[in-house]
């Protein structure tokens, strides 16, 4: 861009012999003419920085991996119990970010649900107690939306709709 600018062409006639935006020809012939060759370089380091390391973000999403603190489990007798009483039965994002802390990291909820997204973790209501092994175990059938009633719609006859002369 510099050599084509000082053999005299003008920045739409650049643009177009490299195939970029013009405002991108102005800003980098912007950026040599302040700081020579060095504008020229990588400048690196725009935008936020990260709040929680590569490592730290492995160990949040192994945590999905993991069984949740509070999942139930069969006892020697057979009846269910939470593995810790305190902690959640499935994984939520609060508990993610609960289980994270306890971990050290310190993250954020939003942070969570953002790092779970892009790993393409989809969320879902929770369905607990859908089967049980109890023989003596009835379902509860058809969902409550069979009880509503629908409203019909009603056809009219092109004979009551028209008025008499």
């Amino acid at each position: 861009m510099v050599v084509l600018s000082w053999s005299g062409l003008r920045v739409p006639a650049i643009a177009e012999q490299l195939g970029c935006h013009e405002q991108t020809v102005r800003r980098w012939l912007m950026r040599f003419n302040g700081s020579g060759l060095d504008g020229l370089a990588d400048v690196g380091g725009q935008g936020r920085k990260r709040r929680i390391t590569e490592a730290e973000r492995s160990r949040i999403i192994a945590l999905v991996k993991q069984p949740p603190p509070g999942r139930p489990v069969r006892g020697e007798d057979g009846e269910l119990e939470p593995a810790e009483k305190a902690g959640a039965a499935v994984w939520t994002l609060d508990a993610l970010t609960e289980a994270a802390r306890g971990q050290g990291i310190d993250v954020h909820r939003s942070q969570v649900r953002r790092i779970m997204l892009a790993e393409g973790v989809r969320w879902r209501r929770t369905r607990s107690w859908v089967r049980s092994k109890d023989p003596d175990f009835e379902g509860k059938g058809h969902g409550s939306s069979d009880s509503i009633q629908t409203r019909r719609r009603v056809r009219r006859s092109s004979a009551s709709t028209s008025s008499a002369p």
